[in-house]
């Protein structure tokens, strides 16, 4: 039987070991002794020696020396083929004679050892290039540039919207409260009072226009001898601006910076003289001093009514009212203006020209006496301007 069963073929079905007998016709070596072992090993030795020395030399001549890669294993050329091969197998296990690399001329291997402190100084030279700067000299890790002030620019961005954040916070405080409890967080707290007006001058340069810089430059044209009342003046920006043109301003808030700004509750009682009816007709009070007062976004707290009061109050006959507020403030301008008239002024002026601010004037005018019930009413109004407010971030 066939051993392979394919369609157009057949192996014949006689035996392995028979077929191997019948057509193998290789003559049996005899056995050779241990020492005709050794002798024949000493000759080939020598004569493969001679030939590799001779052969190595003309290969040097002729062939071009092949550039070695950093991952290229050591080729030796093997002119006799397996003869040179075996023979350096058994140098490297240590059956032949060490001198035998180096008479056939191959790369020997690089030593790991003596290779690594070479390694590590081309390493170090690297990173020393990498930190160089063009013209030689080394260069240092970037460092953030600082300001004046000692900050970083993100330091003092950080302080920047921390100082904003408190400016919002303290603005909200003030426009929601009564002025009696603005005057106590100031007095626990005058660092507040700072902290305020700083963030107020940083809001001040976003805006499209400052009105306070309006009335310095409507202001200026005034006669000399005029005085002016700036109630709720914060920094003192008016009196420092209309001060080279000799006019007298005389500037009021919550804490006083000993220089410009008097200690004085403004919704309360403004430390000036004057005086309102008592009975009896119309009349414009006895005060001899203001011809003009400012409220430049003063109008804080809920009772700022009581500022227009003292306003009146304090003003000289056919005196001003200069009143900017935030336009977005008025829940309704003519009930605004009512009350104002209804405090003792008749409207001169409006500008709401500007989309941020609206700008009225108005002067003094003669007004009967009034109960305490008819004040308690108009004092009362003070939501016909709403209190600012920032969107939470």
């Amino acid at each position: 039987m066939a051993l392979f069963e394919v369609p157009g073929w057949s192996v014949p079905s006689a035996p392995v070991s028979e077929i191997s007998q019948s057509t193998s016709k290789k003559r049996k070596r005899p056995v050779p002794q241990d020492g005709d072992k050794l002798q024949s090993a000493e000759v080939n030795l020598d004569k493969l020696m001679r030939k590799l020395a001779g052969d190595s030399k003309d290969l040097d001549k002729q062939a071009p020396k092949k550039k070695k890669t950093k991952h290229e294993k050591p080729h030796v050329e093997n002119p006799q083929g397996n003869g040179h091969k075996s023979v350096v197998v058994n140098a490297k296990k240590g059956k032949g004679k060490t001198s035998l690399n180096s008479n056939a001329h191959t790369p020997e291997t690089p030593d790991k050892k003596s290779d690594a402190p070479a390694k590590k100084k081309k390493d170090g030279k690297s990173r020393a290039v990498n930190h160089a700067s063009k013209d030689g000299s080394t260069a240092e890790p970037p460092v953030a540039s600082t300001s004046q002030s000692g900050l970083t620019s993100l330091q003092k961005g950080m302080k920047d919207s921390l100082d904003g954040a408190k400016f919002r916070w303290i603005n909200e405080l003030l426009y929601k409260s009564d002025s009696t409890e603005a005057v106590k967080m100031m007095k626990d707290d005058p660092a507040v009072f700072d902290e305020y007006h700083s963030g107020f001058r940083h809001q001040v340069q976003l805006w499209p226009s400052n009105p306070v810089a309006h009335y310095i430059t409507e202001l200026s044209s005034y006669p000399k001898k005029t005085v002016i009342a700036d109630l709720g003046c914060g920094d003192a920006a008016l009196a420092r601006g209309l001060q080279a043109k000799k006019i007298n301003v005389l500037s009021f808030d919550l804490i006083s910076d000993n220089a410009f700004v008097v200690e004085a509750d403004i919704c309360s009682k403004i430390p000036l003289p004057g005086s309102e009816p008592s009975s009896g007709p119309k009349s414009e009070g006895e005060a001899q001093v203001i011809d003009v007062v400012v409220c430049a976004l003063s109008l804080m707290g809920t009772n700022w009514p009581n500022c227009i009061r003292e306003a009146w109050r304090i003003l000289k006959s056919g005196g001003e009212l200069k009143i900017a507020e935030v336009a977005s403030r008025f829940t309704d301008t003519d009930e605004f203006v009512s009350l104002i008239g209804s405090i003792g002024f008749k409207l001169h002026n409006k500008d709401d020209r500007n989309s941020h601010f609206t700008l009225f004037d108005f002067k003094k005018v003669p007004q009967v006496a009034k109960t305490e019930k008819e004040w308690s009413k108009l004092m009362s109004k003070g939501s016909l301007l709403k209190p600012c407010e920032y969107k939470r971030r």
